[in-house]
């Protein structure tokens, strides 16, 4: 782009996706290293906002020993006539999609999960201080949401200020989440949904509902309305629901239809409120993971913050790995935290009732929006670190999931009697030799298997009668 000849490195879609690994970074803000970073966007009045200003409060990234992770703030203020407080999500979440613009930059997570990395390469190039990042961004935001009118920006790497600045964000995500909570899927005609993630899975599609938020966390059906309003031909578009065709778990034929178009046609079917059976895609950005714990029938749940290994003896990482990707698999499954606070969380397997295990720091931030009576029996990290010792805390704070297990039971000893009256007469006792095969030493010999009570379905039997010793 021209509008970018000042610029040392290259600026356009055609980067988007680009995966820059540890080896090849010059310098890392945020991701699990730095306990604070975040990106945030206010809309202010146009007095307060000086046009095209970019502030650095803390070291520049030229001035920043490489090879290390460095906590960083992102702080956009923006105005203009036409903007309202509701697009500020909306602003935000295209931090991610400009970042990733950038030659030799890769951007991941949002809110307080930002993960930035700058490649050695573009350094080199001279992609040196974030008054450049910030020229890209006040460009781009500029010319493809003309309602900005002005815009400033500040990065903050002081590690103070970013502490400071970072309790500050969390309260304002908070007042934009509680404005959304209260309206219902079945009041709305429609949903959104979003396809700023393709650039890393390319048959992902979000489906935003008043009650299910974007994956990231970052966008409410209000946010996701207004940015349709603004932007029709961007990545957040309307979708009619068409017919409720399952309400527990949530499938609707416009969804459907629209999720099928938008991914290529490799995704046909989305179950809103499930884990399995066709779940919602899931990009990478996701907050958390629902995932399903067989030996006990029942979820844990675990975010990107969290280091430790869960129950199943695997970290955030490689449960991410397992249903990141766009991909739909049974038992994993992408959430944001907002959607844990959700009458329809999980809905059609159980809910709440089926959750055991969550990090208590999640557990803490959704309390209040758990049923009372399940609240002191919810696993957490400080009381179970293995599938045993989370059978055993289940039991014995007498969690629904353990009525599952005795009805599970029942059923099976009902049905045991029943297997045992119409199984078959005994099989008599077969010898078969197995002859080793051509190649094989002759030294390693034949060897004998003995089948018991066997059914064996073949095309061909050949019976070879033992030699005598």
């Amino acid at each position: 782009m021209s509008m970018f000849a000042d610029i040392p490195v290259g600026v356009g879609e055609v980067y988007s996706g680009e995966r820059i690994r540890w080896q090849d970074t010059h310098v890392e803000f945020g991701g699990l290293r730095v306990p604070y970073k975040f990106e945030l966007v206010k809309v202010r009045g146009i007095s307060e906002v000086e046009d095209g200003k970019v502030t650095v409060i803390g070291p520049d990234i030229k001035d920043l020993e490489p090879q290390k992770s460095y906590p960083l703030g992102i702080f956009i203020e923006v105005a203009g006539s036409q903007l309202e407080e509701e697009l500020e999500g909306v602003i935000e979440r295209r931090i991610h999609e400009y970042t990733n613009y950038i030659e030799g930059m890769m951007h991941l997570n949002q809110r307080y999960d930002i993960w930035i990395r700058l490649s050695k390469r573009s350094f080199e190039k001279g992609l040196n201080s974030f008054h450049m990042v910030g020229k890209i961004y006040s460009r781009l935001f500029k010319m493809e949401l003309p309602i900005i009118e002005r815009i400033q920006i500040t990065f903050i790497t002081d590690p103070e200020k970013v502490k400071e600045m970072y309790d500050y964000a969390l309260k304002e995500y908070e007042k934009r989440d509680a404005r959304a909570r209260g309206l219902k899927d079945e009041e709305v005609d429609a949903f959104y949904g979003c396809t700023l993630c393709q650039s890393f899975a390319p048959t992902h599609v979000c489906v935003i509902t008043p009650q299910r938020y974007s994956n990231c966390g970052a966008i409410s059906w209000f946010d996701a309305r207004a940015s349709a309003r603004i932007d029709p031909k961007g990545p957040v578009f309307r979708i009619e629901k068409g017919e409720c065709l399952d309400p527990v778990k949530g499938e609707y034929s416009g969804v459907n239809e629209v999720v099928k178009m938008k991914s290529g046609g490799e995704i046909g079917r989305v179950w809103l409120y499930s884990a399995f059976g066709h779940p919602h895609t899931s990009c990478g950005c996701f907050e958390a993971v629902a995932f399903y714990i067989p030996e006990v029938d029942g979820f844990g749940i675990v975010h990107r913050g969290f280091a430790e290994n869960t129950p199943i003896g695997l970290p955030f990482s490689k449960l991410a790995d397992s249903t990141a990707g766009g991909r739909q698999v049974d038992g994993f499954h992408g959430i944001s935290i907002e959607y844990m606070r959700s009458p329809k969380f999980l809905q059609a397997d159980g809910g709440w009732e089926r959750v055991v295990w969550v990090p208590s720091a999640i557990l803490e931030r959704v309390k209040d929006f758990i049923p009372k009576h399940l609240i002191d029996k919810v696993a957490t990290e400080k009381d179970a670190k293995n599938v045993e010792e989370l059978k055993n805390f289940l039991a014995a704070r007498g969690h629904p999931i353990v009525k599952r297990w005795e009805e599970k039971a029942k059923v099976e000893a009902v049905a045991r009697p029943a297997e045992e009256k119409v199984a078959p007469p005994a099989a008599p006792e077969v010898t078969a030799e197995v002859v080793a095969p051509v190649g094989i030493s002759a030294a390693v010999g034949g060897f004998r298997i003995i089948l018991k009570n066997a059914k064996i379905k073949a095309e061909r039997v050949k019976i070879i009668r033992a030699k005598e010793k």
